[in-house]
């Protein structure tokens, strides 16, 4: 059991930003495809095979299965209505030398240390591309600022000073 937060005050309850790149939906429609029209039906054969062998109870080909296709149905459900919802960004800003969504930026901490990331939509977070969602911490200190700015970042360590070295819109 969890403990219990008020959600209110729950960072995680806040909405999430319905923007992602032309990449990213790319990406969730071959997936949702992959789902809909090579694993859903594999899934429903093994059910169909694992059904034909008599008891049900006591059959976990059958339990397993079923609780997969119950799975896979989830997330086709879940991608349909999310990529209905989603707003794809296929354009740049108008201001390309200040940081907005999709901008590729590097930064330099406070010990000379370089950091690269993207700032990108929230199903598009990959941690070891170091892209990062539009609704984290680093990427609202980011936004708006441009090459020379200074980003203070709350962390776990305490505030930590980021200073934007460059900012582009192409890979």
């Amino acid at each position: 059991m969890t403990r219990w937060r008020d959600p209110a005050k729950d960072p995680r309850q806040a909405p999430k930003s319905n923007l992602i790149t032309p990449e990213g939906a790319a990406r969730l429609r071959a997936i949702l495809d992959h789902l809909s029209r090579v694993k859903r039906p594999a899934i429903s054969a093994k059910v169909g095979e694992a059904a034909a062998q008599g008891d049900r109870s006591e059959n976990a080909d059958y339990t397993y299965n079923k609780k997969e296709l119950n799975r896979v149905i989830a997330r086709i459900t879940y991608l349909t209505k999310r990529l209905d919802e989603l707003q794809i960004v296929d354009r740049l800003p108008a201001d390309t030398s200040k940081v907005f969504f999709g901008a590729y930026v590097s930064l330099e901490d406070e010990n000379g240390g370089e950091v690269h990331l993207r700032i990108v939509g929230h199903d598009e977070i990959d941690t070891k591309k170091r892209w990062i969602s539009i609704d984290a911490p680093m990427a609202k200190a980011l936004l708006g600022k441009q090459v020379g700015d200074e980003a203070k970042v709350l962390t776990p360590n305490g505030d930590t000073f980021y200073t934007i070295t460059n900012i582009d819109y192409t890979a």
